[in-house]
């Protein structure tokens, strides 16, 4: 562990992951800087923070954009570690060019002015997204290679943008670590992202994507993340992941924890293409952000499998159960989100 007085930048810091990552160095006694912008909701990072409230108050906050070069820079000085956690994930088409420049543009930004500030460790939040996706592929490694193919979102091209940054640092002297988490589940922002799975069964979903996919709590991308940097397992990705269940069962699982009635519905590819297109119209006409898209129901009709082994070789550590994880994670919706 480092013994540095220099304060340890989160970006994304107001975010479910980049709030985690705080919590836990704080945790640890270090020191911890969040990078944030003017107008970011706190929300998730009280929630984050509910039962240590004193440590909130240790954070030392730098106001900035990393589509900002400058305020990035600023917010650098005297930073010897850095977690790059800030980041936008949107599955919606008319979010493709605030993808690019947020994710893969940001982390641009992020990466050249740790190389200039001589940051000495760097740690990248990315997603198992950028390892790319054919639809052939048994069991996804590190090893994965990116191709291009239709079951990449624009999110997935924009994180794979965002790690090409990453590994272009490593090339030019940053020693940097990548972790690539699957569909992480902690206490969120309960109308996006995994947040919304608990809030649509909560109102009673009744249907659910044939589709598998991985899936991780939230404390462990933050153990593992901050874990790696202390082992200085630089050069490397990591991939995150619990465990790969069908969308039946994880919603089955959150539906008993929520004792709300399980999705009954099966919901075919057929049906799925359907369904996107009528939430399209739906969108055209009333101006609202959809809430399914073709990507997504794309995506939740395949059954991807990831191997997230290599990540507890080389730390010692183990998973929690998603069923834990749900059931806690529940309770705090139960508390915070309706």
């Amino acid at each position: 562990m480092s013994t540095t007085a220099a304060p340890i930048l989160v970006t994304g810091a107001t975010g479910m992951v980049g709030a985690r990552i705080c919590l836990d160095l704080l945790l640890q006694g270090r020191p911890v800087a969040g990078l944030r912008r003017s107008n970011s909701s706190m929300e998730i990072l009280e929630r984050t923070f509910a039962n240590h409230r004193e440590l909130l108050q240790r954070m030392r906050w730098k106001t900035g954009d990393v589509t900002d070069v400058t305020s990035v820079y600023e917010a650098l000085e005297d930073v010897q570690e850095v977690y790059h956690a800030a980041g936008l994930v949107s599955f919606d088409p008319s979010d493709r060019d605030r993808l690019q420049l947020i994710n893969e543009y940001g982390t641009a930004n992020v990466v050249n002015m740790s190389l200039e500030r001589g940051v000495k460790r760097f740690c990248h939040i990315s997603s198992v997204a950028a390892l790319g996706r054919t639809g052939d592929e048994p069991f996804v490694t590190e090893t994965a290679t990116w191709k291009n193919s239709s079951y990449n979102s624009s999110y997935a091209i924009s994180k794979y943008g965002a790690e090409r940054e990453v590994w272009r640092g490593v090339e030019e002297g940053l020693k940097a670590v990548i972790v690539n988490p699957t569909v992480i589940l902690g206490p969120a922002n309960w109308n996006s992202g995994s947040g919304l799975l608990f809030r649509a069964v909560w109102e009673g979903l009744k249907f659910y994507p044939v589709g598998t996919t991985g899936f991780v709590d939230i404390g462990d991308v933050s153990k593992l993340a901050i874990t790696l940097m202390e082992k200085e397992t630089f050069g490397e990705r990591f991939i995150i992941n619990a465990a790969n269940i069908s969308y039946f069962e994880l919603f089955t699982t959150i539906a008993q924890a929520l004792q709300r009635p399980a999705p009954s519905v099966k919901v075919s590819p057929s049906l799925a293409a359907l369904a996107w297109r009528v939430e399209r119209l739906r969108t055209l006409i009333t101006g609202k952000a959809p809430v399914i898209t073709r990507e997504t129901a794309h995506t939740s009709s395949g059954s991807w499998s990831f191997d997230g082994g290599k990540v507890l070789r080389a730390t010692g550590s183990s998973y929690r159960p998603i069923k834990d994880a749900v059931t806690e994670w529940s309770k705090v919706f139960l508390e915070t989100g309706r």
